[in-house]
């Protein structure tokens, strides 16, 4: 049986490509653009992994598809207490953001107003599975999504190649009663599949001492 994380509503990952999540926005067709622009501005690279096109920095996008804003929540009995999409930076500082994405609750992920930019979308688990699969399966796929440069982690990135131009970062998370986590260590990418069990999101992650997913 395939493990995959499981986090409540107001849990908060990385969102990069498909990069999303972070990393987790995925094209809704294998014309590869090269780059993508959101709502906001803000230019990503693409990559082609397979029969997917990911985005391959994470998203920090602010306003949704129809130019909604996300709420930023800093406070962390707010965001504790949160029903409804939102996003933050990293320990509320703004400046981790532009290497590392903003940080997303998985309200924000399945708000039909759509986070990612016309054309892409946030990937499916099912997804998520068949971009694992093609890089050999969860046992050693997150050695070839890892950065290999060590200049962000914090703790030696074992098996890190990057040999599928994925370019997974250690943005962290922070958690649904708030506390931040993680940074340095590990990157973790929503998928929009709601567990049913658990009344939550799927996710997937990778860290600095695994070579897997």
């Amino acid at each position: 049986m395939k493990k995959r994380n499981r986090f409540w509503l107001c849990s908060l990952v990385l969102m990069g490509f498909v990069y999303l999540f972070t990393n987790s926005c995925k094209k809704d067709n294998n014309n590869n653009p090269g780059t993508i622009t959101d709502k906001d501005g803000n230019v990503y690279h693409t990559i082609t992994i397979g029969t997917q096109v990911w985005m391959v920095e994470n998203m920090k996008v602010t306003h949704y598809r129809n130019g909604d804003s996300i709420p930023n929540v800093s406070d962390s009995i707010l965001w504790k207490r949160l029903t409804s999409g939102a996003c933050c930076d990293y320990n509320n500082t703004p400046g981790n953001s532009i290497t590392f994405g903003k940080l997303y609750n998985f309200y924000t992920i399945v708000d039909n107003r759509n986070i990612a930019p016309t054309g892409w979308h946030i990937p499916s688990d099912a997804e998520w599975t068949t971009l694992i699969d093609y890089l050999g399966g969860e046992s050693i796929a997150g050695s070839k999504l890892k950065e290999s440069d060590q200049t962000y982690w914090t703790c030696p990135n074992t098996g890190a190649s990057n040999s599928s131009g994925f370019k997974a970062l250690p943005g962290g998370m922070r958690l649904y009663n708030s506390p931040f986590t993680s940074f340095g260590g590990g990157g973790y990418w929503w998928s929009n599949t709601t567990d049913n069990a658990m009344g939550g999101g799927l996710n997937r992650a990778v860290t600095c001492s695994y070579n897997g997913v």
